[in-house]
């Protein structure tokens, strides 16, 4: 079933649906049907589409046939990261969520744009050939030179590396150069009413300023005709007729420009409202340290004579030490350390989980985010067989576009993990011997999932478990209670199954008076894994094998897993 066909019929249960992203799709539905809709028109077509039946809707109201669109913004002053991943994923479930709302029959446009008309202020760390970076300074990030020599810009090597990460997720999106837009004439009527309306959008930007840059403020940014730079200069006159600005260059000299074709770059919050209007964006989410910014570029969106977009703003995340993560002090995770941990499935969990709460962004969330995406893959994979349709609040329904895979893993990242450790497995191989043992003919083929983890498995452990493993030995109550274990468990059946070797370790830990349990649990991973937490000891011990569990419990007790 293609994604279309899945998010077509859902409108009734999308209508109730309590997760954010249909609280946003709904939000955004009242503001597409009373912007385009005259009174009667709006509450008939709200009818129609609360009844399923959207396509009479649109029938019904061409209007509705014009695009939606959603936009998502770039700074190509630097790679893309975790943050660009997390605005476009979440920007994606929210546009997702508004298909399903009204049946897929209103259509919709992803923009992912890129500022690379602003100017290179710094130059930006760890890029080769800094000191070529240094001579393009000011100048926009579509002029400077590449420092890795691949591409025509520094603008245009990153704005290729964004397209590549946005593809390499499979996002559905167009990409808008911010520099073909003010040199192509995409945002020239807008930027004439921009200088019409001069005088109203300093009201609006000027309280916010400083004393000290209130005196040279203005929302035109001059590209010098000598330099190419993007100049932070006072404009000085304008000619409403002629669409120009006079502003004085470095040299001195009083220079006239026109604000269109390229002419000149808008300060950001201005050119964030210029960008919405003449783009006709209906949806943009942002951080919640742009508050301010959101709200100054609502009011001039206002003034250029647009409708500011829906949106909300999301918290921030922060590192380890609960401070704010910083590209400049590199204190956070990146792309490519997440996945080398985890599956971008667990990424995409990780940023649906309540956007409006700041959360720790650091290594230890990976195993964590990564079983609750399996629960809740699981959990609908369970429900999609007993219910009347898709669990459409299910976070992996989100995370998924509506179409989630029909098959999760059968073993858990911890449980994983843990084997790894337990089995000192290095390489996949080792790992899958004994999957196959727990899962008779489960191939990498038959379980792709469960292959991938292994990777991520691996990589986790070597990296961060086993330099941290620290193993003890057991007190004289632990010990009694994990001899008591090995004659449990070496009366039961080889073929004895994880629930059976469970309740075995619940018998072990009650008969030596462990109450509550959670400390008998606790002691089996600090004396046998070298951890304070594990999975399941019952799933743990069917996987790696009962025979080998007993055997690694009678190591533990002669000292050797100490030594």
């Amino acid at each position: 079933m293609s994604v279309t066909n899945a998010l077509q019929g859902l409108s009734h249960q999308a209508r109730d649906a309590k997760s954010w992203p249909f609280e946003q799709a709904r939000l955004l539905l009242d503001r597409i049907l009373r912007l385009r809709l005259t009174d009667g028109e709006r509450d008939l077509a709200a009818s129609l589409i609360g009844e399923g039946k959207a396509a009479e809707a649109v029938a019904t109201f061409p209007a509705l046939l014009k695009p939606v669109v959603f936009e998502t913004g770039y700074g190509p002053s630097g790679l893309p990261h975790l943050g660009t991943f997390g605005e476009v994923a979440r920007t994606t479930m929210v546009r997702v969520a508004f298909r399903a709302l009204t049946d897929d029959v209103i259509p919709t446009r992803l923009i992912a744009f890129s500022d690379d008309m602003d100017g290179m202020r710094k130059i930006p760390p760890n890029v080769p050939n800094g000191e070529l970076l240094a001579q393009d300074l000011d100048k926009p990030l579509t002029v400077v030179r590449d420092p890795f020599g691949t591409h025509e810009s520094f603008g245009a090597h990153n704005n290729a590396r964004l397209c590549a990460f946005l593809d390499g997720f499979g996002f559905d999106y167009e990409f808008v150069s911010s520099t073909d837009c003010y040199r192509g004439g995409r945002f020239d009527q807008t930027l004439l009413t921009a200088l019409a309306r001069f005088d109203a959008i300093q009201k609006i930007m000027l309280p916010s300023l400083g004393e000290e840059r209130r005196a040279t403020y203005s929302p035109f940014l001059p590209v010098s005709p000598k330099t190419g730079k993007v100049l932070q200069a006072p404009t000085l006159e304008r000619h409403v007729d002629r669409g120009t600005i006079v502003f004085r260059d470095e040299d001195g000299e009083l220079t006239e420009v026109p604000v269109t074709g390229g002419g000149v770059k808008m300060q950001w919050r201005p050119d964030w409202a210029m960008r919405w209007t003449a783009l006709e964006v209906d949806y943009e989410m942002s951080g919640k340290d742009l508050v301010d910014s959101v709200r100054l570029s609502n009011q001039v969106c206002k003034v250029l004579g647009g409708t500011p977009p829906a949106g909300f703003n999301y918290e921030l995340f922060m590192d380890e030490n609960n401070q704010k993560i910083s590209k400049t002090k590199g204190n956070g995770l990146t792309m490519e350390e997440w996945l080398r941990y985890g599956a971008p499935e667990s990424l995409a969990y990780y940023m649906y989980q309540s956007p409006r709460s700041a959360k720790r962004l650091y290594f230890d969330v990976i195993p964590k985010a990564t079983d609750e995406y399996l629960q809740q893959l699981d959990a609908f994979n369970r429900g999609r067989a007993e219910s009347n349709g898709p669990a459409i609040d299910n976070p992996a329904w989100h995370v998924h576009g509506g179409a989630p895979p029909a098959k999760g893993s059968p073993v858990s990242f911890s449980l994983l993990l843990n084997l790894v450790s337990a089995a000192d497995a290095s390489t996949k191989e080792i790992l899958w011997g004994f999957i196959r043992n727990y899962i008779p003919g489960a191939t990498p083929e038959t379980e792709p999932l469960l292959d991938r983890l292994s990777d991520f498995a691996i990589n986790y452990y070597e990296d961060f478990v086993k330099p941290s493993k620290r193993f003890r030995e057991p007190d004289a109550k632990e010990r009694a209670a994990m001899a008591d274990l090995v004659a449990r468990f070496k009366a039961l059946p080889a073929d004895a199954d994880a629930e059976a070797i469970q309740n075995e370790v619940f018998e072990a830990g009650k008969a030596a008076g462990f109450e509550p349990l959670r400390g008998w649990f606790q002691a089996l991973y600090e004396v046998l894994l070298g951890q304070s937490q594990g999975p399941r000891f019952g799933s743990f011990a069917a996987i790696f094998g009962l025979d080998r569990t007993v055997a690694l419990i009678e190591r533990a007790l002669a000292g050797e897993l100490v030594a």
